[in-house]
């Protein structure tokens, strides 16, 4: 994934890095989490009446410039070019996301990372039930803890990863994947469905996802969410309140309409 105005420097100035970043999964891992705590995950465009952009140039100039946040193609891809700024070999694999009633295609995408002989899921774009660090593809059927979440990765014999989250003392499915390798250009489709499809999220309500040390912050519709060391606190944002919510909880202010 490349951009021609891409800075690793400019990114993580953007996502508040510190220290020297090598090419080893402890770089990845800390820069995937200072990513999630500083990027909302967010469809301001969409629900702005725009397509959003898969331009590469594009997505460094609205995440890291403009200081926006995305959904998963853009915060996802910004990572990629991260990882390929610092030599780590990656792919981007298609997923099917499984938190709906009805079966959905493959919209979703996510990062595999390789080190060391080891395949990593990475993933900075799902929303509210995302993995919070990369999860070894090899730890299968075991329960993964990050903070304060729980996940467990397994693989069927029709070779599709899932991810399945603990939520309320419940697993749930969020979603699958395989290893077969996409391009940028294979996600053209899903993008475009994501964002004008009547049937997608983000068209129907406005959504914003902002990780914290202690849980999250959702914004979904009318609804606002804290969720925080396993205590959620839920309230209803009135339409005239919806401006300042975004601008003092995740930095974001509402773009001009298409």
């Amino acid at each position: 994934m490349h951009a021609d105005n891409f800075s690793l420097t400019d990114y993580l100035h953007r996502i508040d890095y510190t220290g020297t970043p090598k090419a080893d999964i402890e770089t990845v891992a800390r820069i995937m989490r200072r990513h999630l705590f500083s990027v909302p995950f967010e469809n301001l465009d969409v629900q702005a009446g725009k397509i959003v952009s898969l331009v590469p140039e594009e997505i460094v100039e609205k995440i890291v410039h403009r200081k926006r946040g995305g959904y998963c193609y853009e915060v996802n891809g910004l990572f990629a070019m991260a990882l390929e700024s610092l030599g780590i070999p990656y792919r981007l694999a298609a997923a099917r996301p499984m938190i709906y009633p009805a079966r959905r295609p493959r919209t979703h995408m996510v990062v595999v990372v390789t080190l060391d002989g080891e395949r990593w899921l990475c993933d900075l774009g799902f929303g509210s039930y995302g993995i919070r660090a990369p999860m070894r593809l090899s730890d299968l059927d075991v329960e993964i803890v990050q903070d304060n979440d729980t996940f467990m990765l397994s693989l069927g014999d029709d070779g599709f990863y899932l991810l399945r989250a603990k939520v309320d003392g419940e697993w749930a499915n969020q979603y699958a994947f395989d290893l077969s390798t996409q391009e940028w250009v294979d996600f053209v489709p899903a993008n475009h469905l994501n964002s004008t499809h009547p049937d997608s999220i983000f068209v129907q309500k406005i959504v914003a996802v902002l990780m914290t040390e202690a849980g999250r912050k959702i914004l979904g519709g009318d609804s606002f969410k804290i969720v925080a060391n396993g205590h959620t606190d839920k309230r209803t944002v009135a339409p005239g309140e919806v401006a300042d919510l975004l601008a003092r909880e995740f930095g974001l202010s509402i773009p001009q309409r298409a």
